[in-house]
Parts: C-alpha cells; sequence; structure tokens
C-alpha cells in the first residue's frame, strides 16, 4: 500500500498552534527508545541527557542545597535511565524515579540490582502520579517543565505540591532566553536508510519554528516512510525570572510552606526563586 500524500501536505502547509500534540508516541515507542537510551548512557553527549560532569555538578549542588539528606524522601521525574537517581541515592537519598518509558525503566531496575542500590522505579506518566505529603524533594530535570503545555505544567505543579511534605522542595530546570543563540528556524530533509526515527527507510523533514508571542520554540520531525508518515513535536518554553516566578505563584493554589529553588538552564550557577 502506498502513502496518501495529502496527510504529508496537510503536515507541511500547517503551522502548528503552540503545544499542539505529535501525532504519534514518542517516549514509549518501541523502536525510538533503543536509540534514546543509547543517547541517554553516552556521558559526553547532551541530547537526551546532560554530560557527566554536569550531571554530577547538578547532583553536587541538589546534595548541598538540600543539607541532612540521610532518610530524605526523593521523587525524581522523568528519571531516564537513573543516572541522577543513583547519584543521589549514592548521597544518602531515598529515591523513587518516574519515566514514561517502558525500556528505560526496565533498564534502571535491572542496574539498580546489579549495582545494588536500594531505589524504586515505576513506568508511569508523571502526570499522573498520585502521592500525597510523602516526599521532602521533587526534581524535574533538563527542561521538562517547559516541555509541558500551560495546562499539563499546572496539572504538575498540583501534583508536586500534593506529593511533597511540609517545608518539601521542588527543583526544576528551564531554558532561558540563552537557548536561543543554537536555535536557528529553518527546514532540513534527509534521507535514512535506518536510524533514529525508523529501522525503515525513511525521509526526515525537520522544521524549527520560534513562537515570539509565546516565547515558544518547536522543532518539528516529519518521517516519512513508504506507506505512513508521522510527526513529532518538541516544544520548549523560553522563561525569564519573572514569568516562571509568576508561573509558579499563579498556577496552583499552595497548600502548604514550599521552597522552590530554579535551576536556570546555561546560567553561570543555580539560583533561587522563592514562591
Amino acid at each position: 500500500m502506498k502513502m496518501n500524500n495529502s496527510k504529508l501536505i496537510n503536515y507541511i502547509k500547517h503551522i502548528p498552534n503552540a503545544y499542539e500534540a505529535s501525532s504519534s508516541a514518542f517516549w514509549d515507542d518501541s523502536h525510538i527508545s533503543k536509540y534514546m537510551l543509547k543517547a541517554h548512557l553516552d556521558p559526553e553527549f547532551e541530547g537526551a541527557s546532560r554530560k557527566i560532569s554536569t550531571i554530577q555538578n547538578s547532583v553536587k549542588w541538589i546534595t548541598e542545597y538540600c543539607g541532612n539528606h540521610t532518610n530524605k524522601e526523593l521523587l525524581d521525574l522523568g528519571c531516564g535511565p537513573g543516572i541522577y537517581a543513583e547519584l543521589l541515592t549514592d548521597q544518602g537519598f531515598t529515591v523513587t524515579g518516574i519515566d514514561y518509558s517502558k525500556r528505560s525503566v526496565n533498564y534502571t531496575k535491572k542496574h539498580a540490582e546489579e549495582t545494588n542500590r536500594s531505589i524504586q522505579y515505576h513506568y508511569k506518566n508523571y502526570l499522573n502520579i498520585d502521592y500525597e505529603d510523602q516526599f521532602d524533594i521533587i526534581t524535574l530535570i533538563y527542561c521538562d517543565f517547559g516541555v509541558l503545555s500551560p495546562q499539563n505544567r499546572t496539572l504538575l505543579l498540583k501534583k508536586a505540591w500534593e506529593a511533597l511534605k511540609k517545608q518539601g522542595i521542588l527543583i526544576l530546570d528551564v531554558f532561558t532566553a540563552k537557548h536561543l543563540e543554537n536555535f536557528k528556524e529553518n527546514q532540513t530533509i534527509e534521507y535514512q536508510p535506518t536510524g533514529f526515527w525508523s529501522a525503515e527507510p525513511h525521509i526526515v523533514i525537520q522544521r524549527n519554528i520560534l513562537y515570539p508571542d509565546t516565547s515558544n520554540t518547536l522543532e518539528q520531525y516529519l518521517i516519512v516512510k513508504e506507506e505512513d508518515c508521522a510527526c513529532y513535536n518538541m516544544w520548549n518554553q523560553i522563561y525569564t525570572s519573572d514569568l516562571l516566578t509568576a508561573e509558579l505563584k499563579t498556577a496552583p493554589p499552595l497548600p502548604k510552606t514550599i521552597h522552590s529553588p530554579i535551576i536556570l538552564s546555561f546560567a553561570p550557577k543555580p539560583y533561587l526563586i522563592p514562591i
């Protein structure tokens, strides 16, 4: 069966609205997840996780900021293959990891057992967590917050406030305008016999689009195979400290006193935004 070209034409002629969804699953795709796990575990590649030296510095900062961490419960949202979770466990935190890639969670469970680390990992969409007053610290690392739509960010914050104990700490990072220095609006097309997006021969049409009115960026990938095509929309929100502070203060009601240190990506050092 040959592909109906009208589907591809509609993707190409359409400029998505901010946070318009992809047409297909990404994180839990059986093929893509193999390449994502490999990228996560490459210590010098920053496409999926940060470089290991940056991760180690982040863990050091979290450890120092959180003070006495013996018996402190930490929830790592979007834990991937558990790189942060393992290092934080080594520092004395009791860690629970949540991720929506079944392949990554299977890897983390096996690796934790092999390295004799006691970490609870769960395969789950972190927007569906249902904890109450359980964690001292929650982390959401590598700018996942800005990947979410405004509605889902509000939902995530509500879930986080519910999951944190009184005086709990939420740690997340976001992209700032520095991110735009390496973001160029363009369109490219490339043929791949096999690769990240598919085991089959395919064409990758990538479009980078800037949304100045809402401070969003889109990296869109149109994957064209012989019999079908798919659209993957990768969104990011560009933040200033004022924008982030306002969003944290106004999104959900605050049921208890929360400290929210915000690690701004590409900043010379982390700094805190009280809410």
